[in-house]
């Protein structure tokens, strides 16, 4: 039924959660699958501490491939293929990022872990599983972390 699944990842237990959700389904789906992690954009600046800018991005990018090999191995270890990417924010919302890839990449299925905080933590911290339920085209599995 499904053939392509969209997994993003954060390095989140609760994301660990979708992975491992995400080895069982394509199993038994015969699926691929596509691992994406997205790099936020640095908003916040302290004028009075030296930041070396292209240092922080190297390291965000090297961790996020990290993650993303890490990912793939566990998936290939379960006997299920998977393509990774590494995508860019670059002033987009995290969850519209996804969303995008999704169309790209042609899935037609995301599964993504969710948080499942409510009231002032989910203010401040967003939601990007719900923007995704929000604003997909395609069929959502959210997987709640432990």
């Amino acid at each position: 039924m499904y053939q392509r699944i969209l997994v993003p990842i954060d390095g989140s237990a609760t994301s660990e959660c979708a992975l491992d959700e995400a080895g069982k389904f394509a199993q038994q789906q015969n699926a691929q699958v596509e691992l994406v992690h997205v790099l936020e954009d640095i908003r916040y600046f302290d004028s009075e501490n030296y930041l070396d800018y292209a240092e922080l991005v190297h390291a965000m990018r090297c961790s996020g491939e990290k993650m993303l090999t890490q990912a793939q191995n566990k998936l290939q270890q379960a006997g299920v293929a998977a393509e990774i990417k590494l995508l860019e924010a670059r002033g987009e919302r995290i969850a519209n990022v996804i969303i995008a890839e999704a169309k790209n990449s042609l899935a037609d299925l995301i599964i993504i872990g969710t948080h499942g905080r409510s009231g002032f933590s989910r203010l401040l911290l967003g939601s990007i599983a719900e923007g995704v339920v929000r604003t997909a085209h395609i069929p959502i599995l959210l997987i709640r972390g432990n």
